[in-house]
C-alpha cells in the first residue's frame, strides 16, 4: 500500500477532492491498473450500527461485527472490490488476492488511527467447497465502499473508491463529499425499529423427527469404534413468518442482550444475511500479538447467584467436559507449535458465563515473527475441534452424513483482515441465515464418549434460544 502524504482535511473541499482524485487516476493510467484509494478521516463519536442503518439496502452487500464489552466495531456496505474461492486453498487465495490489491491501493487521512486504511471484510463457509443453493460461497471477500469504526472513545470513517482511466471522477467526487458532509454531522433522527408484537411463526425441525438423537447416537457408535474422539454434530430449524424479518432489527437486539459476545450480520447482496452473537473468537492478530482461545464444554445458567456458581463448579470438575475442553485446546496448541510458535496458556481453564450458556475456556496468546500472514494461520486453525472435531479429517468426513444438512456459514470464520497484516475472525454459532420472512437457525454440541443423546438434545435447544428470541423480539 501506497500512503501519500496528503492531508485531506487541509484545503477541505469538493475541488480539492476532485484535483486528488484526477492524480490518482493519473497513476492508474501510467501502472496501466486500477488503484484502490482509500480516505481515511477521524470523525466525531458515531454508533457505526447506526450509520449502517441509515444506509442500509437490501441488494448491497454489508459486513457488521461488534463487541459491545470491548467498545469495538466496525461497519462497511457496498463492495468496491470483490473475490471469491473455494478448495483446500481458499484461505491462501484470499491472502493473495488482499496482498495485490494492496499493491495497487493508495491510502490517505487518518492512518494511525483504529480500524483506518481498507478492510477487506471476509467469510469462509464450514467446509472448503458449498453445494448448490447456498446463501454464501466458501470464501468471500470485499472491500466496503463506507467504512465506519468505532474502538474505544475514537471513530473513524473511511471511503474506499476503485480509480481507473474511465472513472467518472465528477459523480465520485459528488459522491465522496455528500457522505462527508452525512458522516461530519450524522443526523439519528429518522425511522426506529421501535417496539412492536413478536410476529407469528411456525418452526420446523430440518430433518426427521428424533433425527438429532439418533445422530448423536451414530456418532457415540463411532467413538467407541475409536473413528474418532470428538466431534460436533449440530441441528437446525427453519422458521417462516407471515412478513419479512430486518436483518437490523435481529441485529439490535442480538448485540443488546449479548454485550460479551461478536454481534454480526454479513449480507450477500441478493437478500440473504447470515447473522448472530457468536462468544468465539476464532484468531486475531495485532501488534505482532496473536490471541486465540479454547471454547468447549458448556452447560446452562442458574436462576440464582447460588445455583449459577453451583453450575459453574461443576462444570469445572465434570470429566466429559474436561476432556472435551483438552482436545480442542490440545489440538490448537499442536497446530501453533507447528506453525513455529511458542503458545501460552493457563494451566486451568475458567468459566466463561454468557446469557444463557455457561463454557470453559482457556485463552491462548503467542508472538507472531515477521512474515506469517494471518490467512495462512486462520487456516491451520479452522475448523477447530470445538466446531468440528478431533481428528479433524476423520470427524469432518463424518459431519455430514450424521447431519443431512449443509452447514453453509454456521461454523465458518467470519471477520476482516486490514492492511498492516492484522485481523479477527469470529467463528460462526449462535447464528441464522435469514431470507426474507424465512430463517434457518443452527445449533450444536461436541459429543465425545459419555455423551448422552438426550442431553445433547436439551443443551441444543438452551443454544437455539438466542437467536429464536432475537427473531421474535
Amino acid at each position: 500500500m501506497t500512503i501519500l502524504p496528503i492531508d485531506p482535511v487541509a484545503n477541505r473541499n469538493p475541488a480539492a477532492l476532485r484535483g486528488f482524485l484526477a492524480d490518482c487516476q493519473k497513476v492508474a493510467i501510467r501502472r496501466d491498473h486500477p488503484q484502490l484509494v482509500s480516505i481515511s478521516l477521524e470523525v466525531d463519536a458515531l454508533d457505526p450500527l447506526a450509520v449502517l442503518e441509515s444506509i442500509f439496502e437490501p441488494g448491497e452487500r454489508h459486513f457488521y461485527v461488534e463487541r459491545p464489552a470491548e467498545r469495538k466495531a466496525i461497519a462497511g456496505a457496498e463492495a468496491v472490490v470483490a473475490f471469491t474461492a473455494s478448495g483446500p486453498e481458499r484461505f491462501a487465495r484470499c491472502q493473495d488476492f488482499v496482498a495485490e490489491t494492496l499493491e495497487h491501493t493508495l491510502a490517505v487521512g487518518s492512518l494511525t488511527a483504529p480500524f483506518s486504511g481498507p478492510h477487506f471484510f471476509t467469510a469462509f463457509t464450514f467446509a472448503d467447497e458449498t453445494e448448490a443453493g447456498e446463501a454464501f460461497p466458501a470464501a468471500s471477500l470485499f472491500v466496503p465502499r463506507w467504512q465506519v469504526a468505532l474502538q474505544g472513545e475514537r471513530t473513524v470513517a473511511v471511503a474506499n473508491l476503485l480509480i481507473d482511466a474511465s472513472s467518472p471522477l465528477d459523480a465520485l467526487t459528488e459522491k465522496v463529499w455528500r457522505a462527508h458532509g452525512k458522516f461530519a454531522a450524522f443526523d439519528y433522527a429518522g425511522p426506529s425499529f421501535g417496539v412492536r408484537p413478536a410476529p407469528a411463526v411456525t418452526v420446523a425441525e430440518v430433518g426427521p423427527a428424533g433425527g438429532y438423537r439418533q445422530a448423536v447416537q451414530g456418532a457415540l457408535d463411532l467413538i467407541a469404534r475409536q473413528a474418532f474422539t470428538k466431534i460436533v454434530l449440530a441441528r437446525a430449524k427453519d422458521l417462516t413468518a407471515a412478513e419479512p424479518f430486518h436483518p437490523l432489527r435481529i441485529l439490535n437486539g442480538l448485540r443488546q442482550r449479548f454485550a460479551d459476545c461478536y454481534a454480526f450480520s454479513l449480507a450477500n447482496g441478493r437478500g440473504q444475511s447470515f447473522i448472530g452473537a457468536s462468544p468465539e473468537r476464532l484468531l486475531r492478530i495485532e501488534d505482532g500479538r496473536l490471541l486465540t482461545e479454547a471454547l468447549a464444554g458448556s452447560t446452562g445458567r442458574g436462576a440464582s447467584a447460588r445455583e449459577d456458581g453451583a453450575i459453574a463448579a461443576a462444570l469445572q470438575r465434570g470429566d466429559k467436559e474436561a476432556r472435551e475442553h483438552r482436545v480442542v485446546l490440545e489440538t490448537i496448541v499442536a497446530s501453533l507449535t507447528a506453525l513455529g510458535l511458542e503458545p501460552e496458556f493457563a494451566a486451568r481453564p475458567e468459566v466463561r458465563r454468557y446469557a444463557n450458556v455457561q463454557h470453559l475456556h482457556t485463552a491462548i496468546g503467542a508472538a507472531v515473527p515477521a512474515g506469517l500472514r494471518f490467512l495462512d494461520v486462520a487456516a491451520l486453525l479452522h475448523p477447530t475441534p470445538a466446531i468440528g472435531g478431533a481428528p479433524k479429517a476423520a470427524a469432518l468426513a463424518a459431519i455430514r452424513a450424521l447431519e443431512g444438512f449443509p452447514r453453509g456459514l454456521y461454523g465458518g470464520a467470519l471477520g476482516w483482515l486490514d492492511a498492516r497484516g492484522g485481523g479477527e475472525l469470529l467463528v460462526g454459532i449462535r447464528a441464522g441465515l435469514i431470507d426474507g420472512a424465512r430463517a434457518r437457525l443452527y445449533a450444536g454440541n461436541g459429543i465425545v464418549a459419555g455423551s448422552s443423546p438426550e442431553n445433547e438434545w436439551a443443551e441444543t435447544e438452551l443454544k437455539f434460544r438466542a437467536m429464536q428470541e432475537a427473531l421474535l423480539g
